[in-house]
């Protein structure tokens, strides 16, 4: 197993998000995941559908599609129709769970659940077995750029330990706090994908800054 490694087009220069992608486009990730906020559910708004739909058709990456939005269970198809292929919503914006996992594996994509830092994962227990992705909020959702909180790498453990008790092949990955620093930690507790947004736009130059961080992913992974 690698580790997977999706750039945040959160933490981009909107204006130059072209530009971008083409560099993503050349790296190693694999997926560029996709900040949908809505105001209401977290205290900011990105975009929404039509800009997934004009990036889909210069990017041949999974569009990993993180809805931060009250009511997801309404866009589901709006979502696969603009090109998202994994569609992850928030547990504590859900009160239908079940129902709208479901609603989004049959919609044709992967489905995932997003846990705010302080949501414990006791929350996903008969769920779990539905889901292909937990993705684990390492800050308070709604703003790039934050650090790291630390109580979240005994959650990823904790998590890690469930998972492989129930012989699960569900994918934890992490959003928020990713770093040079920090990488090597939360390969080490337990996680298969990292969300990097300023570890990687920041940088001079994405591509290398994408292949540095996802190299190092895969030494830690081996040693």
């Amino acid at each position: 197993m690698s580790i997977i490694l999706a750039p945040s087009l959160l933490s981009a220069d909107f204006s130059k998000l072209g530009e971008a992608l083409v560099q993503i486009e050349s790296s190693r990730a694999e997926w560029i995941h996709l900040d949908v906020m809505d105001g209401h559910f977290v205290p900011n708004i990105t975009f929404g559908m039509p800009v997934i739909k004009s990036l889909r058709s210069h990017s041949k990456k999974i569009f990993d599609v993180h809805l931060m939005i009250t009511h997801p269970e309404r866009y589901i198809l709006d979502f696969k129709k603009a090109g998202a292929d994994h569609l992850t919503i928030h547990q504590e914006a859900c009160p239908h769970l079940d129902r709208t996992i479901h609603a989004i594996k049959e919609a044709g994509m992967k489905a995932g659940v997003a846990l705010n830092p302080a949501t414990p994962i006791q929350t996903l227990q008969h769920v779990l077995p539905y889901l292909d992705i937990v993705l684990v909020m390492g800050v308070n959702p709604g703003f790039g750029g934050q650090s790291l909180i630390p109580y979240v790498f005994e959650k990823i453990r904790d998590l890690r330990k469930w998972i492989d008790t129930q012989n699960l092949s569900t994918h934890i990955v992490i959003d928020g706090g990713v770093s040079i620093e920090t990488l090597p930690d939360l390969i080490k507790a337990g996680v298969h994908g990292l969300v990097a947004g300023n570890a990687v736009f920041q940088a001079d130059h994405i591509e290398h800054q994408i292949n540095q961080l996802w190299d190092q992913a895969q030494s830690v992974l081996q040693a």
